[in-house]
């Protein structure tokens, strides 16, 4: 199946470069100029994979991909972004974002990035109960008798694959090679920052699952007594 992808770039010599390079690869794509528009896009019609560029005209990328995030929960986000300031990479990751590129970058790296998405969606099966934690791969929802999480599309692939090895420690470099893709390109502390937010999150709706350090090691998704 072609997957669908929305380019929101408002250089146009820009999004026609990225709309080319991806068409090569074998994807369907559009392109928006603004985020007015790529709502409009993204409300007419189905897309997998989101690029954004988040120095966008009137609204910007972080805005687009916080309302994107909202109504379409299992749609892939990355970020381009000409900023490289940790405060940037991480109002992009809170804002909803699966991925960030900081221009100028390879088309090679977006490419890489693009394939890693696509590997996550064929892990697993369509259903996993672990303890009173259920996971709808299908449909991209992990719930408990507390109420259903709402994450983001990489906080579920993370909380996807620790559930899928329960009672296992995941490496770090593990972790980063199967929700990210390459542990070359990502730094290896944004496991730990998505690790935080997933914590809150199981916590929030009083999980029977907890995540456990294994100090120099990686994580653990392990049951707990309520």
């Amino acid at each position: 199946m072609t997957l669908r992808i929305l380019t929101v770039e408002d250089e146009r010599e820009m999004a026609d470069l990225l709309a080319r390079g991806l068409r090569q690869e074998g994807y369907s794509v559009d392109i928006a100029g603004d985020g007015v528009e790529a709502m409009a896009r993204a409300a007419a019609a189905e897309y997998d994979i989101a690029i954004l560029d988040v120095m966008l005209p009137g609204m910007s990328g972080f805005e687009l991909c916080r309302w994107l995030r909202r109504q379409h929960a299992g749609l892939a986000i990355i970020l381009l972004t000409a900023r490289n300031a940790v405060d940037d990479r991480v109002s992009g990751l809170d804002a909803g974002a699966d991925d960030y590129l900081t221009k100028p970058f390879e088309f090679v790296e977006l490419a890489a990035r693009l394939r890693a998405l696509r590997r996550r969606d064929a892990i697993g099966s369509t259903r996993l109960d672990v303890g009173g934690l259920h996971i709808d791969t299908a449909k991209h929802r992990i719930s408990t008798d507390g109420g259903e999480l709402q994450l983001s599309r990489t906080e579920f692939d993370l909380l996807r694959l620790l559930a899928s090895h329960i009672g296992r420690v995941m490496p770090r470099s593990e972790i980063l090679d199967e929700v990210w893709g390459s542990a070359s390109f990502i730094d290896p502390n944004i496991v730990d920052q998505y690790v935080s937010y997933v914590r809150r999150k199981l916590d929030a709706v009083g999980a029977p699952v907890r995540i456990a350090t294994a100090r120099g090691v990686g994580y653990e998704l392990i049951a707990v007594e309520r």
